[in-house]
């Protein structure tokens, strides 16, 4: 009889062999039961993530096309309109051209990071000099000396190229920098997201907002020292500038980790999804690491350096290879990112508990019966 109950209910019953068996609870009723609404909308959340990613970074990189690269151009002025002229017109206006004076003028926007090549014409020869500096983007050096040479060859000229910043031994391809930016960025949000699961996903109170604020700081510090060990002594990727990269790693970790707090703080586990679309899925691709801008299409272009991926790989590339030299810019936008995180989940945490404050309040009392007169 108790078997049979137990068929009846739809729960596990025994076989004739004394083996588990199963309930009658139909196919479709364990689908319901194994998917539930909750889960349907989070894995359809994972898929729009899972095609933003590959649209993002097929999109930005499957056709890499050279648009107003910055180009410096050292020439006698008899032949310098001509030829400003002529690299103007190019198709597709691959190059944007800046007269200098001299040779000195040139090598000085070039380390300022002010332009990605400089050419400079030997008014007296046939063999021109093109000056760059591969660490700043070796993609773009690339590209710029491709055009130039061809330009050149229809000139019958022939020109020399003389890299005044080469990349490091250990970061050959120029990478380095937006890999390790890659990894703080990433490192951040996640903490912020285990802050939030072990706390059972709720949205946090005012208290524990500054709490898991607090505790992106020493995770951002420690991340930073670990990142610059890795590119420093340990892989000779980044040498020198270490402490410089430990402040900047701390930093980018806290300011994504902040973004991370905020988002989670106002729409839970949708804002890691969010943080996701933010720093990887449209970061990424657009910050410069891989193609400059100036290769990038429209879209990526315009937004890369405003992200936290693109301000970090610069100011590390920068940091290390220029001196410092054009990171005002990209440290003012690390810094807004992470001081707007910290604002927004401080004030979401606040409204949610005003809120929870007034809902929790009990009601006056009604007025009883007026008393008679006397």
């Amino acid at each position: 009889m108790a078997d049979a109950r137990d068929d009846a209910s739809g729960s596990t019953a025994q076989t004739g062999d004394g083996t588990p068996g199963y309930g009658t609870q139909g196919f479709w009723e364990e689908v319901r039961d194994a998917v539930t609404v909750r889960a349907a909308v989070v894995m359809l959340g994972v898929l729009l993530l899972q095609l933003g990613f590959a649209l993002s970074y097929m999109g930005a990189f499957h056709a890499p096309d050279p648009r107003k690269v910055p180009i410096t151009l050292v020439a006698p002025p008899a032949v310098e309109r001509d030829l400003m002229a002529r690299l103007d017109a190019l198709p597709g206006e691959p190059l944007r051209v800046t007269a200098v004076a001299d040779r000195a003028q040139a090598r000085a926007r070039l380390l300022d990071r002010r332009t990605d090549a400089a050419l400079v014409v030997d008014p007296a020869g046939r063999t021109d000099t093109l000056l760059v500096a591969s660490a700043g983007g070796p993609s773009a050096t690339a590209a710029a000396t491709e055009i130039l040479q061809e330009v050149a060859r229809a000139q019958n000229r022939t020109i020399v190229v003389r890299d005044l910043r080469a990349p490091a031994a250990g970061d050959s391809r120029g990478l380095s920098s937006f890999y390790l930016v890659l990894s703080w960025t990433i490192g951040g949000y996640l903490a912020a997201s285990a802050l939030n699961m072990a706390a059972g996903s709720k949205k946090p109170t005012l208290r524990r907002t500054l709490v898991r604020l607090t505790a992106m700081l020493p995770y951002g510090f420690v991340s930073g020292i670990g990142g610059a060990i890795i590119v420093g002594p340990v892989l000779d990727c980044l040498p020198g500038a270490f402490w410089e990269l430990a402040g900047i790693g701390t930093l980018v970790v806290f300011a994504s980790g902040a973004v991370g707090v905020a988002l989670q703080s106002v729409a839970g586990t949708v804002g890691l999804g969010l943080t996701i679309l933010i720093f990887t899925i449209l970061g990424n691709p657009s910050s410069g690491g891989v193609y400059p801008s100036s290769l990038l299409p429209p879209f990526w272009s315009a937004i890369g350096q405003a992200l936290p991926p693109g301000a970090g790989t610069t100011v590390v590339r920068n940091t290390v290879y220029f001196d410092g030299n054009a990171t005002t810019g990209p440290l003012w936008v690390l810094g807004a990112w992470a001081f707007g995180g910290v604002a927004v989940a401080i004030l979401a945490a606040a409204l949610r508990g005003s809120r929870a404050a007034r809902q929790a309040r009990p009601a006056a009392p009604a007025a009883g019966p007026a008393a008679p007169p006397v």
